[in-house]
């Protein structure tokens, strides 16, 4: 589901782009980055549990036995869902604007960027779309691989390291290269 950011009509100026985002939603996201900073950035990774408590409280759900590293950039907590067992390692970016949804027993290895918004090119006022990810139970994102906006990783698919997801990639199936294009099967687990 894409979500659109607004335009505003200004009386004799014509159309002008209007921010992508309410004065309340930056001031939480820089009190979110402080309080990670401050509370969950120096942490050692044995305390998974002490930075997913701190995520809930900003809104993510977390499912239990989740380890999420202190490196990872959350872009916006309340709208992460992380299911039981999965990981986000080593500095993991989840660019958040729009929804990530992440099933159960998913791994997301060190320095893989989720992004789940991108602009309309085709408009001239170059608006925000907000294009929710959906990564299904048992899926692997290697390291260094991308997840573009609005695409759905299948239950068991795995996108190799530093490949680029920007279509969906359907279950079951090993994917790698730029764009990500399906090498072989999986055996289902």
């Amino acid at each position: 589901m894409e979500q659109r950011a607004g335009t505003v009509s200004s009386p004799g100026r014509g159309t002008r782009h209007q921010a992508s985002f309410p004065v309340r939603n930056k001031i939480a996201r820089v009190a979110w980055g402080l309080c990670w900073l401050l509370l969950a950035r120096w942490t050692p990774p044995a305390m998974h549990g002490w930075r997913c408590w701190l995520l809930r409280l900003w809104g993510a759900k977390i499912g239990a036995h989740a380890r999420i590293y202190a490196s990872v950039r959350i872009w916006h907590p309340a709208n992460l869902q992380v299911g039981e067992g999965s990981l986000l390692g080593p500095r993991v970016r989840c660019y958040n604007q729009g929804r990530i949804s992440i099933g159960r027993s998913v791994v997301i290895s060190q320095d893989a960027s989720l992004c789940a918004s991108t602009h309309d090119v085709v408009d001239p006022l170059f608006p925000l779309l907000l294009r929710p990810i959906h990564i299904e139970d048992h899926a692997w994102i290697a390291a260094e691989a991308f997840v573009g906006p609005g695409v759905r990783v299948g239950t068991g698919a795995v996108l190799g390291a530093r490949a680029v997801a920007m279509r969906d990639l359907v279950p079951w199936t090993f994917f790698s290269g730029n764009p990500a294009e399906p090498l072989k099967a999986r055996p289902p687990l």
